[in-house]
């Protein structure tokens, strides 16, 4: 089975994360996983750490020569702002010390209180340090690799914005597989350009007020195999599965897979998906999406569609939240960490990210093999039982 764990700290030297499960001779160079970063770093109205924080990695472990070895494998995240500056050497040090300057007032929607009372911490950095989106990086770093493993089977993860604040993309087209570059190169990666001008006022009404924005991503997966996922137990249902990963987000609040909380208004008669059969493929589809893609916490074969809310940035460029000082007990307003006016494109790529992991793992455990060839070669067998 893939799994992955991540460590580090947002100003600290480097995040580093470990992805056990990956198949021997799966090809990976350093260009595969730094430009899955470099799309994280995307987005109008992300704040001036982007140009700090350029994600030098290297490759610690389980890779030769450009492939995978079958085992563990490591990568490190490095944080060129912590190299750069002689206060994070000394404010992140992992040597015996105290801090000259504790951040006592916790910031209202951040981990920052309430990670302070379970952990007894009197510093907040102690908790914002590593609650911080900044671990996401991490998370594409395992993300890119579990892509990697998908595209050997031709599944393909395509993520764009249909919501930031009050603006929506309100056309019908979806992108393909294909269309990743393309929506890319929108400011606010949104396939709809006549949504995008609509989502780059918002953002510049909310930066002009010092205040932020949330909104909603859809990720769309393509070329899946059926029966991912499984009804047999509880905690194998792929939307659960799904659910877990995406809630997991940092700022993200909910998940929807399909047309969820619309299809919830519909009568039956119009909530699900007709099936046929199409003889030119000799394989059974649905109609239509309205289910996303998965039927019973398995996938159908057909696109699978999963959304997620991000709520807006807790810490605002304009401070005006009341909170209280843990040593006074005095009323004061939360202090400003670097911010973004919204992270709503960035979370995008975090959302394919974690879709990508959860497909991979039950992937993994579907096929199985411990190479590539075998896994390919188990996949396909699979594909061709169901013609």
């Amino acid at each position: 089975m893939l799994r992955y764990l991540t460590a580090g700290e947002s100003h600290g030297q480097a995040l580093v994360v470990i992805v056990e499960g990956l198949p021997s001779n799966l090809p990976v160079v350093v260009a595969d996983i730094a430009d899955e970063l470099a799309r994280r770093r995307l987005g109008f109205g992300r704040g001036p750490r982007q140009k700090f924080e350029q994600d030098e990695i290297e490759l610690i472990g389980g890779i030769r020569h450009g492939r995978t070895l079958g085992s563990p494998v490591a990568v490190l995240i490095k944080n060129t702002e912590w190299f750069r500056s002689d206060v994070w050497h000394e404010e992140m040090s992992p040597h015996p010390g105290a801090t000259k300057k504790p951040l006592t007032q916790p910031r209202p929607g951040h981990a920052d209180l309430v990670g302070m009372q379970k952990y007894d911490f009197v510093d907040a950095r102690d908790v914002l340090e590593r609650a911080s989106a900044r671990e996401t990086s991490a998370r594409v770093v395992a993300g890119a690799l579990a892509k990697l493993l998908l595209k050997q089977i031709g599944v393909d993860i395509v993520s764009h914005v249909v919501g930031l604040g009050a603006a929506t993309n309100s056309s019908p087209d979806r992108p393909g597989p294909n269309d990743t570059p393309r929506i890319d190169e929108s400011p606010v990666r949104c396939f709809d350009k006549a949504a995008e001008q609509n989502m780059i006022a918002e953002i510049e009404a909310a930066a002009k007020d010092g205040d932020s924005l949330g909104g909603i991503v859809e990720v769309l997966t393509y070329g899946l195999p059926v029966g991912l996922g499984s009804h047999v137990h509880w905690d194998r249902k792929i939307d659960g599965m799904l659910a877990a990963s995406i809630m997991s987000i940092q700022a993200v609040k909910g998940v929807e897979i399909g047309d969820g909380f619309t299809g919830a208004a519909r009568r039956g008669s119009e909530a699900h998906d007709a099936i046929t059969w199409d003889e030119a493929s000799g394989t059974y589809r649905r109609e239509t999406s309205k289910a996303g893609g998965t039927e019973g916490g398995m996938t159908t074969g057909e696109v699978l569609v999963v959304r997620a809310a991000m709520k807006p940035l807790s810490t605002l460029n304009r401070p005006t939240l009341k909170t209280v000082d843990v040593m006074s007990k005095q009323e004061t307003v939360s202090f400003k960490e670097r911010t973004d006016v919204t992270a709503v494109p960035a979370m995008g790529v975090v959302a394919e990210t974690m879709v990508a992991l959860v497909l991979a793992a039950e992937a993994q455990r579907k096929f199985g093999g411990d190479s590539i060839a075998e896994f390919v070669r188990n996949a396909r067998a699979f594909a061709e039982s169901l013609r």
